[in-house]
């Protein structure tokens, strides 16, 4: 634990703990649950606050485990500005100049900023993008439904669509988008395939996954953090956001 970097998790709810007891297990982890920002405090008084308190965990690394709203960017810029590499849970839910904002932040502090996209490290996606990600004529298609009811209050296509945009952007990204269903209070279903003039090529699913994806995701991060590749980061995020906002625009015609 000693050689690992230390993580500082913000929010309070239940994939927050999820997070925390995952990297509790090899990391040091400080909790911050009250990280809302104060009626009474302006913009630069609420970032200054959060980058001392974040600056005072001693953690290397912030996971940002909250809803998406404008308070996104400013926990972004206050961990970037209080030295800290940063993860945000999808949806990446800003805009291109906040982004770029924030990638430039980033780069000149020479630090690392992703978003966690947990189901593109499932070992089957990580086979289609090497065998078809420069297949074309491949039609894409996906369903993420659940039983439980929209806990979260987001539409569909931005909270489990983005996962499967995420999967079709990182694999398969010459394919064209045929199919997507997104819905909440329904049989529980997560499969993604891929086809060929109405023929199915492949497909993965991944309802009963046990494979440690979100590990996988951590060890990533940490090697970039060193150096190495990280496709993960925010102009990763904005595209797959892209595509989400497109099918949202033409919603009824993809079911």
């Amino acid at each position: 634990m000693a050689n690992r970097p230390a993580y500082a998790i913000v929010g309070g709810g239940y994939w927050a703990g999820r997070m925390r007891s995952i990297l509790a297990e090899t990391h040091r982890v400080t909790c911050i649950d009250h990280a809302r920002r104060q009626p009474e405090e302006t913009s630069r008084d609420y970032e200054t606050r959060m980058s001392q308190t974040l600056e005072d965990t001693g953690a290397q690394i912030v996971w940002i485990c909250v809803l998406p709203g404008p308070h996104i960017p400013a926990m972004v810029q206050a961990a970037l500005n209080a030295g800290l590499h940063a993860i945000v849970e999808k949806p990446w839910q800003n805009s291109r100049d906040e982004t770029e904002r924030l990638r430039e932040l980033a780069g000149r502090k020479k630090l690392v900023l992703g978003v966690h996209y947990e189901y593109c490290l499932l070992e089957e996606v990580q086979a289609w993008r090497r065998d078809y990600n420069l297949g074309a004529g491949l039609d894409f298609g996906g369903c993420f439904n659940m039983s439980r009811g929209n806990q979260q209050v987001m539409n569909a296509l931005d909270n489990l669509g983005s996962h499967l945009l995420a999967i079709r952007n990182y694999a398969v990204p010459c394919a064209r988008v045929s199919q997507i269903r997104c819905e909440y209070e329904t049989a529980d279903e997560r499969k993604v395939w891929i086809e060929r003039d109405g023929g199915l090529v492949a497909s993965i699913d991944f309802l009963e996954n046990h494979e440690p994806i979100i590990q996988r995701f951590i060890e990533a991060f940490e090697r970039a953090i060193l150096g190495g590749p990280f496709p993960f980061d925010i102009d990763f995020a904005l595209q797959v956001a892209g595509t989400v906002e497109g099918l949202k625009a033409g919603q009824k015609a993809w079911g």
